[in-house]
C-alpha cells in the first residue's frame, strides 16, 4: 500500500483537508496537519512539544504559511480558512504530489515549471521538528520565504490572544520565543535563511473539525518571525522547531536519522516475526510505521531507562 496523492486529491479543498498526516517522536511530542495545510483542528500543530515526556503536550509551533517568489510571480504554498468561511493562499493548487515516504510526509508543489519538494519530520527521542525545502527543478533561483506561527497553550485547549506579548529575541540562526516569564523558551532556527522578528496576531483561524464536535472553532495564532533565502536548482533549506537551543541544522544527516530509525525499526519487527514471513507486502510494513507513531517510551520504576533504536543525532 502506497499513500500517493495526485492533483485529483490534492487540488481538492474538502479531499486535501479531509486527510490528516502525523509525525511522532516517541516522547509523546507529534506534529500533524492536514494535507492541504489547512488547519482544522486545535490538535494540529508543527510542534507539539511532551514538555515533561510523555505528558505535558504543549502546542509552540502552528503552522507556517510558505510562498515561493519565481521569475517575477508569487506562489503561496499555503492555505488558510478563517471564520466566517473566507479562504486565502490556496496553496493546495500549487501541490503536485503528496505522498507518505514511510512515517515523512512529502509534498511536490509545481510553480510553474520549477518543482519543490517539501518533507517533515522529528528527531527520535526529541522536542525537535524539522522542515526541509528542496528545490529538484527549476529554470533559475526562487527566493522562498516562511511565515512562522507560534502559540503556547495545552493541546486540549485553544488561544484567543487579547494583549498577549511574547518575547522573540534574535539568536544565531533564528530567534528564540518565550512567550511569558515561566514558559518554557523554544527555537525557531534555519541552516541559510535571513530573519526578521514579526510579532503579530492573526486572529480567528477557522477549525472545521472542532465545528463538528460542538467546540470553539476558532483560534488565534501569532506570526512570530519571518525567515527568506535564495534557493538555485538542486539546493535546499532545513527549518527547525525545537524546546533545545542548539539542535543539528544539517537536514541531509537529521533526515538519514530519521531513515535509519526506520530501518532499524522494520528490522526489529522483521526479527520477531517467524522465518516464513519477513518478507511481507509493503502495505503491511507501512502499518508497523503507523503503529510505532502510536508508541510512547514511558519509564517505570521496574525499567526506569527505556532502550530504543534511535541513533544519535551529530
Amino acid at each position: 500500500m502506497s499513500i500517493n496523492f495526485g492533483r485529483e486529491t490534492c487540488c481538492n479543498l474538502p479531499s486535501a483537508e479531509a486527510r490528516e498526516w502525523l509525525v511522532t517522536n516517541g516522547i509523546g511530542g507529534y506534529a500533524s496537519g492536514t494535507i492541504a495545510g489547512v488547519l482544522t483542528r486545535r490538535y494540529q500543530g508543527l510542534l507539539v512539544a511532551a514538555l515533561k515526556p510523555p505528558l505535558g503536550r504543549t502546542l509552540l509551533v502552528a503552522k507556517i504559511d510558505d510562498l515561493v517568489n519565481y521569475q517575477g510571480q508569487v506562489y503561496p504554498l499555503y492555505t488558510n480558512r478563517w471564520a466566517g468561511g473566507s479562504i486565502d493562499g490556496y496553496g493546495h493548487h500549487q501541490i503536485e504530489r503528496f505522498q507518505l515516504e514511510r512515517t515523512i510526509p512529502t509534498w511536490k508543489f509545481a510553480c510553474a515549471d520549477a518543482l519543490l519538494e517539501k518533507r517533515i519530520w522529528m528527531q527520535p527521542e526529541a522536542n525537535i521538528t524539522y522542515v526541509r525545502y528542496s528545490l529538484t527543478r527549476a529554470s533559475g533561483p526562487i527566493t522562498l520565504t516562511l511565515k512562522v506561527f507560534v502559540n503556547y497553550r495545552d493541546y486540549h485547549s485553544d488561544t484567543q490572544a487579547g494583549n498577549w506579548q511574547m518575547q522573540i529575541e534574535h539568536v544565531e540562526n533564528g530567534v528564540c520565543v518565550t512567550p511569558f516569564a515561566e514558559a518554557v523558551p523554544f527555537y525557531l532556527l534555519t541552516d541559510r535563511a535571513s530573519v526578521t522578528p514579526t510579532p503579530q496576531w492573526h486572529y480567528n483561524f477557522d477549525l472545521a473539525r472542532e465545528r463538528e464536535r460542538g467546540l470553539r472553532d476558532y483560534e488565534d495564532h501569532l506570526q512570530a518571525a519571518t525567515f527568506t533565502a535564495t534557493l538555485n536548482p538542486g539546493e535546499s533549506l532545513c527549518f527547525v522547531a525545537s524546546t533545545e537551543p542548539n539542535p543539528s541544522l544539517n537536514g541531509e544527516a537529521a533526515l538519514e536519522v530519521r531513515r535509519t530509525y526506520e530501518r532499524k525499526l522494520l528490522g526489529f519487527w522483521q526479527d520477531s516475526c517467524p522465518a516464513n514471513i519477513r518478507e511481507t507486502p509493503q502495505w503491511i510494513q507501512q502499518l508497523v510505521f503507523a503503529a510505532d507513531q502510536f508508541i510512547v517510551n514511558r519509564p517505570i520504576p521496574e525499567n526506569p531507562v527505556v532502550d530504543t533504536p534511535t541513533p544519535a543525532l551529530r
